[in-house]
């Protein structure tokens, strides 16, 4: 028997009641709730509100889950127990249920004319674990779906729908929805063409219903947008989506990646092997990496990787529907891309030999260009194996990266190269070094160095006009600069720095530029042209050159030469009072700012994005620009605007385009508040609290608390103090999320900030004090809402995922005052398993072995003495956070007689995704909550440690 939670007061009772009532009374029951429910019988029914209700958390349980648990029950004298289950999928109790398959809105793609929203209908959020339990193939950090020829696990949409751009409240969410698709189909890459005349997308079959026979390779599909109109582009020829899936190559031409035709049956594993695994490593040779998943394991795993991922291209008139065959034939093609006027296009391909220590990114690979017909005019390169990468920061693949067209020219190439071979370590000047290549000039013509920087390459902002701004940055100081470029090649006009700063710094971010679509679909930095008001700019800061965190901050140069431009900068407007996100014009030649739009302070938070008002390569002009924009509020589900120009004011205004339903009207405005508190060494803190909806703290006291965090590596006290939230973001309840337990009658402590700080100037790593940091910033912020009186300093409950769960463990072992339990999903807890680094940390094992042990949660497991509930996939993927995490971490804490619990999720990667997974997710955590977080939980555990204290004295 688990019992409730109890408080000293009939809230947290008041509390379910009344959320029970109102899904009895006015919310439709989720879908998931039905599938698993069945058809509930009068005895499994409960009146509540005055309206009989299914009991949810009464239901039978569907097999599947596994779990192991070790209990010490001290107080009654028992042995300790260790008991190995197999269980079937539970329900969570039903105020916490109402979150679990709430309807999702659709996506929506705006037309290239901005005359028009395709709406892209979603499916139910979370698939039945049937779904996930398909075969799938592990090969090369891929996982395959091989009747599909794709990944595996994918999503979609069930549907597409077309409408207006609202201009009147009328046309909010009015759409048509397209005609000809295929009952039960699931749609995915779907694109507009140029011209928005047509749509194009993928279609195939997917479901827990569908049978294996009936699985086959997407199909390419596309639909009219004057008719809705929807056919078969490639009938009978299916796609191969493991890399590529189509590409545009004009208004009337796609170009398609297919299994290849005539392809044999798939290799069969002989019956025998044909001899031993063995790898080599030549003494001299570095290659250090981290713990990949689903990597190769033979010479046949390198045959279905060959085997699957291999494609060919062909050619296809959405007009007519003539098809083309377009390249060399069958190769593993991991890309097709392009150029701005579809003349040439970069072709990308993987090549043997395979690897078994890397994943298919790091396999050698051939790249080249070929004319608008498939035939190859120049090859761009050709690298090796790349296993050697250091896994320190900054460090790149050796040779020509980061391939592209530049988006103001017809067809010209441009890529970098590193200087220091990818090493970082390596000190030279410069470090890396961009060239271009015009096709049409010459497709052969060596590329010319165009760029290059000190500091490692981060890209290119192509503004036109024969002006860029190029961007470099520097982990170990977190240094971020950008520099006004010409991009025309011309000697006379030398690259202009416009700021070099520290990218953690929120505070002092100048913004970002926005980008305009252009006619052939491509975009560049918006330059505002016509009326520019002259009144009403800031001049740009006069910075001199200082040292600071271990960074060199250069100032900006003399303006040697103009460019003209005025561009539209958004960003966040971070301060201590929360985020304001703003719109500001920048004068490029000046550094002078002038301040259009700003988030009001009405309560709301407004957030601008895309550029709206470009149809055609229109000029972006004040008097015709539009915005879009998202709002939301604490208690209304974001929402998408046109933020337009007012002519009367010269305001910029909000013009609503969108009408979401609330995702869950069961619990729509729990109470928050930004916390703002200080470390016990003066760092600044921060946190966001929720309460339960009418709670007050002097009617009904102290609640028990949930503190749900993820840590985060800073290099400055000053960085890491800054609040990066706004008190009016939507409080989005998700059903993983700790906020669901506000439904439970819990307060939650949502993302305190536990900034772990090192310093680049003195040579600290953060990790070197992690443990204290940690713990200091957690004792902080526990201490703050009990000061509050919010939260019963003998009830509070920590939690996380990834490297919260490290987190939580950590806690749990380092600091057993402050917590009373511990729930960690998905998380590592034995760092000698990833002795390669892990999260920020770019030492190895064997150059930090104290942090390392000192770190992992494994090697204290005998001073873990608080109950702890590990969750985990059996199929995690993710680096570092392989199920042995969790497997070793209980055999440990069971070794050494801790409470401890287990439950791993079949099927379940990183995060959970399957319907009956994440109920049994929340069925286990309430159920662990309600039973360590009570009142006579605590007052069980105060009589086990006076029992203790007395029998010690004895």
């Amino acid at each position: 028997h688990t019992e409730r939670p109890a408080t000293d007061s009939l809230f947290r009772v008041m509390t379910s009641l009344r959320l029970a009532a109102t899904l009895a009374r006015g919310c439709v029951r989720p879908r998931g709730l039905h599938r698993l429910a069945g058809s509930a019988s009068s005895s499994a029914k409960a009146v509540v509100g005055g309206v009989a209700h299914p009991r949810v958390n009464k239901l039978p349980m569907l097999k599947g889950t596994r779990f192991v648990r070790v209990a010490t029950t001290a107080s009654s004298g028992d042995d300790s127990k260790t008991t190995t289950e197999d269980e079937g999928y539970r329900m969570p109790p039903p105020e916490v249920a109402q979150f679990v398959e709430r309807p999702q809105n659709p996506s929506i793609s705006i037309s290239p004319m901005r005359d028009q929203l395709l709406y892209l209908m979603r499916p139910p959020p979370y698939p039945l674990v049937s779904e996930l339990a398909r075969p799938e193939l592990k090969l090369a950090g891929m996982r395959i779906d091989e009747t599909q020829n794709s990944r595996s696990r994918m999503s979609g949409n069930t549907g597409i729908a077309i409408g207006p751009m609202p201009t009147s409240e009328e046309e909010i969410n009015s759409f048509e929805h397209f005609d000809g698709l295929p009952d039960g189909a699931t749609l995915n890459y779907v694109s507009w063409s140029v011209d928005a005349r047509h749509i194009a997308f993928t279609v195939r079959f997917a479901g827990a219903e569908l049978q294996e026979t009936d699985r086959a390779p997407p199909e390419l599909w596309i639909a009219d947008v004057t008719t809705r109109a929807c056919r078969p582009l490639l009938p009978g020829r299916g796609l191969n989506t493991l890399f590529e899936s189509y590409s545009w190559l004009d208004k009337d031409t796609i170009v398609a990646c297919v299994v290849p035709a005539g392809r044999p049956p798939r290799p069969q594993r002989p019956p025998t092997p044909p001899g031993p695994r063995v790898q080599t490593n030549f003494g001299g040779n570095v290659a250090q990496a981290r713990t990949y998943a689903d990597l190769l394991k033979d010479s046949h795993d390198g045959d279905l990787f060959e085997y699957f991922s291999s494609s060919e291209f062909v050619k296809v008139s959405v007009l007519t529907g003539e098809v083309t065959p377009f390249g060399s034939g069958p190769a593993i093609h991991t890309r097709l891309d392009p150029s701005p006027d579809g003349n040439f296009v970069i072709m990308e391909a993987l090549q043997r030999p395979f690897s078994y220590a890397v994943p298919c990114g790091r396999f050698p690979k051939r790249m080249w260009i070929t004319d608008r017909d498939g035939r190859e005019v120049r090859e761009v390169c050709n690298l090796p194996m790349a296993d050697n990468i250091p896994i320190v920061h900054n460090s790149c693949r050796e040779g020509p990266r980061s391939i592209n067209w530049r988006p103001d020219r017809p067809a010209e190439l441009y890529w970098t190269e590193a200087q220091d071979r990818g090493d970082p370590r390596l000190d030279v000047s410069p470090r890396d070094i961009t060239y271009t290549a015009d096709m049409h000039a010459d497709p052969t013509a060596s590329g010319v160095a165009t760029f290059q920087t000190d500091l490692r390459y981060g890209g290119v902002s192509w503004a036109g006009e024969g002006v860029g701004l190029l961007y470099e940055s520097w982990y170990k100081s977190r240094t971020i600069r950008a520099w006004v470029v010409d991009t025309d090649g011309r000697t006379d006009r030398a690259p202009r720095l416009l700021y070099d700063r520290d990218y953690e710094d929120s505070y002092n971010d100048q913004g970002s530029p926005l980008s305009r679509r252009m006619p052939n679909g491509t975009y560049l930095i918006a330059n505002v042209t016509g009326s520019i008001p002259e009144s009403g700019w800031k001049p740009a800061k006069v910075m001199a050159e200082e040292a600071k965190n271990g960074a060199t901050r250069m100032a900006p140069g003399p303006l040697q030469w103009k460019t003209g431009l005025i561009l539209v900068l958004e960003g966040e407007g971070a301060s201590d009072k929360g985020d304001r996100p703003y719109l500001d014009l920048l004068n490029l030649d000046t550094g002078a700012t002038k301040r259009i739009w700003q988030c009001p302070e009405d309560g709301a938070l407004e957030r601008p994005g895309s550029i709206i008002s470009d149809t055609n390569g229109a000029p972006i002009t004040l008097d015709t620009m539009q915005i879009l924009l998202s709002r939301e509020t604490p208690s209304e589900n974001p929402q998408y605007y046109s933020l337009e120009l007012n002519g009367s004011d010269g305001t910029l205004m909000p013009r609503r385009i969108s009408d979401f339903p609330h995702p869950h009207p069961g619990l729509i405005d729990p109470p928050k508040e930004i916390l703002r508190y200080k470390r016990a060494d003066g760092v600044e803190l921060n946190a966001t609290l929720y309460t339960p909806p009418g709670y007050d703290a002097k009617r009904d006291g102290p609640l028990p608390t949930i503190m749900w965090a993820y840590p985060r590596e800073f290099n400055s006290a000053e960085a890491a103090g800054q609040l990066r939230d706004s008190p009016f973001r939507f409080t989005s309840i998700s059903p993983m999320s700790p906020l669901v337990w506000l439904s439970r009658g819990y307060a939650v402590l949502e993302g305190p900030s536990l900034p772990i700080i090192g310093s680049a100037a003195e040579g600290v790593e953060p990790n070197d004090t992690y443990v204290e940091q940690l713990v200091a910033g957690a004792r902080a912020a526990v201490e703050e809402v009990a000061r509050r009186g919010v939260t019963d300093p003998q009830r509070v409950g920590v939690g996380g995922h990834s490297y919260g769960a490290f987190m939580a463990s950590n806690l749990l072992a380092h600091a057993p005052d402050l917590f009373s339990c511990a729930v960690a999903r998905s998380g590592a807890y034995n760092r000698t398993l990833t002795p390669f680094g892990f999260q920020s940390e770019e030492r190895t094992l064997w150059q930090a072995p104290d942090t390392y042990m000192k770190m992992s949660p494994f090697m204290h497991a005998d001073i873990i003495k608080k109950p702890i509930l590990l969750i985990h996939g059996e199929e995690d993927t993710n680096s570092g956070t392989n199920v042995i995490q969790s497997e070793r971490f209980f055999a440990a804490l069971k070794g050494n007689g801790a409470d401890a619990r287990l439950v791993l999720l079949p099927h379940e990667s990183h995060s959970t995704r399957a319907f009956e997974s994440v109920c049994h997710t929340l069925a286990e955590t309430s159920e662990f909550f309600d039973k360590h977080l009570s009142a006579k939980a605590v007052e069980r555990e105060a009589d086990v440690a006076q029992e203790q204290t007395l029998t010690s004295k004895l």
